[in-house]
């Protein structure tokens, strides 16, 4: 497969993840239209893995942005969805299916000195038993949705905590 084709791949499931939200934040729908045919790069994808209970929320625990879902850079030729689960390997060492509905779709700067780019939340429900294989420097932990957390996106967990209700089928609050 060539370059545009995969351009084209990754640009279509962009989309259609951000279709798929169940939230939308930050403008993202309007901002990819905006972005043309190409989101612009680097896309960054997170899993919001929940254990069975959706009680408890998995953060790892990144050198400048505190405690946040697992993710990071989707690379090149990889749909935000693939980014988000070899993300949430690398990171945690598990390997979970996604549920099919994106989280959110948001528009963010993961570092003060990069430009804003689309971000996509994808969502995993696990045994919180699974044993975890962290990367160097950056732990993981299981924490309760009743407690804060420390990060540089601080609505995160509002946002996180949010969809747990949803997922239990509790209404919007």
């Amino acid at each position: 497969m060539n370059r545009d084709a995969f351009d084209l791949r990754v640009t279509e499931a962009a989309t259609a993840d951000v279709r798929l939200a169940r939230k939308e934040f930050d403008g993202a729908g309007q901002w990819l239209t905006s972005a043309g045919r190409r989101p612009s790069e680097p896309l960054a994808a997170e899993v919001w893995v929940f254990d069975e209970g959706l009680a408890r929320v998995l953060l790892v625990r990144h050198r400048w942005r505190g405690w946040v879902p697992p993710g990071g850079r989707v690379e090149a030729g990889e749909t935000p969805r693939e980014g988000a689960r070899r993300e949430l390997f690398e990171e945690t060492g598990i390997e979970a299916e996604l549920l099919r509905e994106p989280a959110a779709a948001t528009v963010r700067s993961y570092h003060p000195e990069w430009p804003a780019t689309l971000g996509l939340s994808f969502v995993a429900i696990v045994d919180a038993a699974t044993p975890l294989v962290t990367e160097t420097g950056q732990p993981a932990a299981w924490t309760s949705l009743a407690e804060d957390w420390a990060g540089c996106f601080p609505a995160d967990a509002s946002r996180v905590r949010q969809h747990a209700r949803w997922l239990r089928g509790e209404s919007d609050r």
